[in-house]
């Protein structure tokens, strides 16, 4: 019993990174129909932010303020590199989507090469905390640190972003876009600064995911291709979830989270079969698109 609590435990942390990774590339797709093969970029620039703020940064500052000024630093930079990459590469090319998914992916392989080239292809470690790598003992049983920090970002986020799009004027409007983005530009709304404020919003919550799956499921450790890695799994959350949706991107993300450790655990420990965990999800994915191929939350086309 205590193994399966730790499981759901860390399947819950899991899931809330892919939330942090899949909503913003949900609503980016629900808006504005765009496909951006960049997104696993923004996840790897984030981790990559946030290596670099926590190295150079003096050790005086303390690992907790260091870590905390990495997340901090590798949410903005996500934002400011998807705001930028929509005002220069992606707003020329809209109702283009062969165009867009040919100039997301062209940037992630021409970026990652330049980290390549910059950083080293080994992967290089954030230094953090040690209750950050400490367990916390609970009824018995030992949760590792770290998870609450992710379910916490994740936790945070969902409610932040609820509250965005429900009480405010953007927010609105990206929900009316999301439903008719047609009805939206016929009523004289200039939806490009909705775009770019998606995009921004988007990038953020990559960066975020980036730093964080650093520090808790790869132990510290930053490499090229990690965001690439992310984003597979991103793409299926959304799938799943419903494009635009928000709490689809949430429940997909979860329950993602949660196969994935249990069938690694369950199935794979036993039979050697490491990826049996992926497995999972793209049967699940398979599943869903048979039966419900809009999504468990998606609009209706």
């Amino acid at each position: 019993m205590n193994i399966f609590l730790v499981l759901t435990f860390s399947g819950v942390a899991l899931g809330a990174i892919y939330f942090l990774a899949a909503s913003g590339l949900s609503l980016i797709y629900g808006l504005m129909d765009v496909l951006n093969f960049a997104h696993g970029l923004f996840m790897t620039l984030g981790a990559y932010s946030g290596y670099e703020i926590a190295t150079r940064l003096p050790t005086s500052l303390g690992a907790p303020t260091l870590v905390i000024l990495a997340i901090i630093g590798a949410t903005l930079f996500g934002g400011l590199a998807a705001g930028v990459t929509e005002l220069i590469l992606i707003r020329p090319l809209y109702g283009k989507p062969i165009s867009q998914i040919l100039i997301t992916i062209g940037l992630d392989l021409a970026v990652v090469g330049l980290l390549m080239g910059g950083f080293g292809s080994t992967a290089l470690q954030i230094p953090v905390p040690l209750w950050l790598i400490e367990p916390t003992h609970l009824g018995g049983l030992y949760l590792p640190n770290a998870n609450f920090l992710a379910i916490g970002a994740g936790v945070i986020v969902l409610i932040g972003l609820e509250l965005f799009l429900a009480l405010t004027r953007y927010g609105i409007i990206i929900r009316a876009g999301v439903e008719n983005r047609e009805m939206v530009r016929a009523l004289g709304i200039d939806v490009g600064r909705a775009f770019t404020l998606v995009f921004v919003i988007g990038g953020a919550m990559a960066g975020l995911a980036g730093i964080l799956y650093t520090i808790v499921f790869s132990g510290d450790l930053v490499s090229p291709n990690q965001g690439d890695s992310l984003l597979i799994f991103a793409f299926i959350v959304v799938v799943i979830g419903g494009l635009g949706s928000i709490r689809g991107s949430a429940v997909a993300a979860l329950t993602v989270g949660l196969l994935q450790q249990y069938t690694s655990f369950y199935i794979g420990g036993h039979s050697g079969w490491a990826q049996i965990g992926d497995l999972s999800t793209v049967l699940l994915l398979a599943v869903v698109l048979e039966l419900r191929p809009r999504g468990l939350f998606g609009r209706v086309a």
